[in-house]
């Protein structure tokens, strides 16, 4: 991690309030959240965990299919805001609070979902953080995020080495592997951003 914590947290309660408009203005960010949804596709039963949810766009986009969402994030900036829309969208199966990937404060979750969060991580610590979510139990992990199709470019958008640490594709998919996950779908958006789906069966 290029940073720690407690900075990247500081960073994002700087921006909360402009993010999501700052966000929004790429293509590839807004396909992503599409997409993210759109393969998490939970049923009514389901209990989501929205891992890094920042204000919750995906948390709130799934809320109306699944049974529950849980939010989490290490920014209570950001997570005001995610209450503010809940709040003013009359949301009120979504919980937000404190949680990292590598202890997510999440007990169990039947589908786990997170977007342009996880490339903060080091390439050791999204192990980690893979293997805390496969402990979740969940039959899907939906991970949208900047990844590395080709040769890392900094010249080229989504990638700014002295904060972001993405991985290849290749390194990801290896620690959905060993983490007992099978890779069903990966969504190449950009040469440096991409959306990749991993399941499993219910026994294992």
């Amino acid at each position: 991690m290029k940073k720690s914590l407690e900075e990247h947290a500081s960073r994002f309660d700087e921006v909360a309030g402009e993010y999501d408009d700052s966000q929004n203005d790429t293509d590839e960010y807004r396909a992503c959240v599409s997409l993210v949804v759109d393969h998490a596709n939970p049923g009514p039963d389901d209990t989501v965990a929205d891992l890094g949810t920042g204000t919750g766009a995906i948390a709130l986009a799934l809320a109306d299919d699944a049974g529950e969402v849980l939010g989490r994030d290490i920014s209570d900036g950001m997570m005001e805001q995610a209450r503010e829309k809940a709040e003013s969208q009359g949301i009120e199966n979504v919980a937000f609070a404190e949680g990292r990937f590598r202890e997510p404060n999440v007990d169990s979750a039947d589908v786990v979902v997170s977007n342009f969060a996880m490339h903060h991580l080091s390439d050791e610590e999204k192990r980690e953080a893979i293997e805390a979510i496969a402990e979740l139990g969940p039959r899907k992990f939906v991970l949208g995020d900047v990844m590395f199709f080709g040769t890392p470019d900094p010249d080229e958008p989504f990638y700014s080495p002295e904060v972001d640490d993405p991985s290849t594709v290749g390194h990801l998919a290896d620690a959905l592997t060993e983490a007992g996950f099978a890779l069903t779908a990966v969504e190449k958006v950009h040469e440096q951003v991409g959306v990749l789906v991993a399941e499993r069966g219910n026994g294992e």
